[in-house]
């Protein structure tokens, strides 16, 4: 029987590790930042570092300096004036007092100061079930109903449908209720606005907004409720063979009911709405293009003075931190790491301005004409050109806009591909994909132009293009294939 035997021993072993200092992470990911993350990391900073603050401009001194002369005046002493208005005060009748000219000045002034609050405070939106449930509570209706019908609003999603069927959102209820009870509560909530809300499918969302007045509310009540797939596959021949009814009057009643909202709930969606801040702003003056770095959205930042004072006092001035190695150090630290992230924001806005700069060399034409000068344009090339990694440029533009005179547009928009043309010329991709959409913008509408087509009169412009790749671009752009574009 052979024996295990266990054995220990060392070896040497030589590894190449690329490791990055804590500041230059840090300094890659401000420089990737967007302005209003950018703005949210800088808030942060703030609050966490007390060496750093916000350098105030001459405005903003003025300004404080105004709201402690007011705070001031605030707090001086009652005078003579005031006392005898209060003494009257006292003395008169309420009615009386308020109907002088002084006093309704005074509390007028007052509510224009509290309208102003309101007006310039963000809005709080209202939610779906808020608004719903607002217009339900004023319907005069039994107390059952009411119940039921509240119950069956807050089952309601976002764009306006019920989550579940009826019969499952009553059974919570106790006791549970009739349908017949449920079917009168949700009758009660089809009458809300927005019209279509608390249906349980597309086909009764849409059949709930139409006007019952209307002369031909059965035949567009008709076309929702059998032919909407044939209406997206624009199969109108079909339709008016089986409805007998003529194209004409199937063109009118579909352009009625395109019309209708599909998604009723979604304008009180709780979904935040992104706000795009451009970070670099292009503008025409006298004939030339100017860029402007969007530095006033940033607050300017410093490292403040009182610490600075601290740590270059001697100690003969008995200042305690002398006696307090740890306060020192801390303090040291917090400066180092504040200068960082000054010269990190400072790197950031040059770097950014520098590839923006060369982008805007090559892409002059696009500025001056539109989409169809777009010349193409890689990251390599600026890279090469300002001497930089192309990471650097890749990172310097994620997630950033710009503003021009053409539009705000992702910086990156100015990187484009490209495509030969027969004169040996190139043209960006996303200026051919510009001429597809005005090559179907223009065609007829009775005959419009198949893939194969497209491609034939793009040999015309000199761009040889596959049929599949004519597919891809107008399918990127949204754009339905020729047989549910054709009208009938």
């Amino acid at each position: 029987m052979n024996s295990m035997r266990l054995e220990m021993s060392m070896n040497q072993k030589l590894t190449t590790e690329l490791r990055m200092a804590p500041h230059i992470i840090q300094s890659i990911e401000i420089l990737t930042l967007p302005l209003l993350e950018l703005k949210t990391f800088v808030q942060k900073q703030l609050e966490s570092n007390p060496v750093l603050e916000v350098l105030e401009t001459d405005n903003e001194m003025q300004a404080k300096e105004k709201e402690q002369e007011q705070r001031e005046e605030q707090e001086t002493p009652v005078d003579d004036a005031f006392l005898n208005d209060f003494e009257n005060l006292e003395r008169e009748e309420w009615g009386d007092f308020y109907t002088q000219d002084r006093v309704v000045k005074r509390v007028d002034e007052e509510k224009d100061k509290k309208l102003e609050a309101m007006q310039n405070s963000a809005d709080r939106p209202i939610s779906l079930q808020d608004y719903l449930s607002e217009q339900f509570q004023l319907l005069e209706i039994d107390e059952g109903t009411r119940a039921i019908g509240y119950h069956i609003i807050y089952n309601i999603d976002s764009n306006g449908y019920l989550r579940y069927p009826l019969e499952e959102i009553i059974k919570s209820l106790h006791p549970v209720p009739s349908m017949e009870d449920t079917k009168k509560a949700i009758s009660y909530i089809h009458k809300l606005d927005p019209p279509g809300i608390g249906a349980s499918n597309m086909q009764e969302c849409l059949v709930l907004q139409l006007d019952p007045e209307d002369k031909e509310y059965y035949f567009k009540k008709e076309l929702i409720e059998k032919y909407l797939h044939d209406i997206s596959c624009n199969k109108y021949p079909k339709i008016s063979k089986e409805t007998g009814r003529s194209l004409e009057d199937i063109n009118a009643a579909v352009e009625s009911i395109k019309r209708l909202n599909p998604r009723p709930g979604s304008e009180y969606s709780n979904e935040k709405t992104h706000t795009i801040v451009p970070d670099v702003v292009v503008e025409l003056i006298e004939g030339e293009y100017v860029i402007r770095m969007e530095d006033d959205y940033l607050p300017q930042l410093r490292i403040s003075p009182y610490y600075i004072r601290m740590l270059e006092s001697q100690k003969e001035n008995g200042n305690a931190i002398e006696n307090d190695p740890k306060a020192k150090d801390f303090i040291k630290k917090k400066i180092e790491s504040a200068n960082w992230v000054i010269d990190a924001i400072k790197q950031r806005q040059t770097t950014l301005y520098r590839v923006v700069s060369e982008s805007i060399k090559h892409q002059k034409d696009f500025l001056d004409h539109g989409v169809n000068s777009l010349k193409p344009l890689k990251m390599q090339e600026v890279a090469d050109s300002l001497k930089i990694h192309v990471s650097t440029v890749s990172r310097a533009i994620a997630e950033k806009y710009i503003q021009t005179p053409r539009g705000i547009f992702p910086i990156k928009f100015f990187f484009t591909g490209s495509i030969e043309k027969k004169d040996g010329e190139n043209t960006s991709r996303a200026s051919v994909k510009e001429i597809v959409q005005e090559l179907i913008a223009q065609e007829d509408k009775k005959n419009p132009l198949s893939d194969e087509e497209i491609v034939d009169k793009l040999k015309e412009k000199g761009l040889d293009i596959a049929r599949r790749t004519v597919t891809k671009y107008r399918k990127a752009l949204g754009i339905t294939s020729s047989r549910r574009r054709k009208r009938y």
